[in-house]
């Protein structure tokens, strides 16, 4: 689990990110980017029942992505606001492809220190 600080969890927060934010679509995800005005950079995660209707499932593509933002936390710009909505598909996919995913699409929108 994510701490605290670096969670999104509030409704406001997501609408103002969807209404403020770059948008990149792989097979995988969608991913909204936006810039806060804090320190650190925060992660929200949407796996709505498109993906399964088993909460089961849900709930390890949700857990799948915050491992694979852990793995990565430390080459992610501080100040910017992630949120990652999950696509049917994804619940078919190995954890190394995810990884593989997140990180394209994190450098395809600028949000990884090199």
């Amino acid at each position: 689990m994510l701490p605290k600080e670096k969670r999104i969890k509030k409704r406001k927060d997501f609408e103002i990110i969807f209404k403020n934010s770059k948008s990149l679509r792989n097979g995988l995800f969608i991913l909204k980017v936006a810039k806060n005005s804090l320190q650190t950079s925060r992660f929200g995660f949407i796996v709505n029942q498109k993906v399964s209707k088993k909460a089961v499932v849900r709930n390890k593509v949700r857990r799948r992505l915050v491992a694979v933002v852990k793995d990565i936390e430390k080459n992610i710009k501080p100040g910017i606001d992630l949120v990652f909505i999950a696509l049917s598909g994804i619940e078919k996919k190995e954890f190394l492809e995810i990884k593989e995913a997140v990180k394209t699409a994190l450098v395809r929108v600028g949000a990884t220190i090199k």
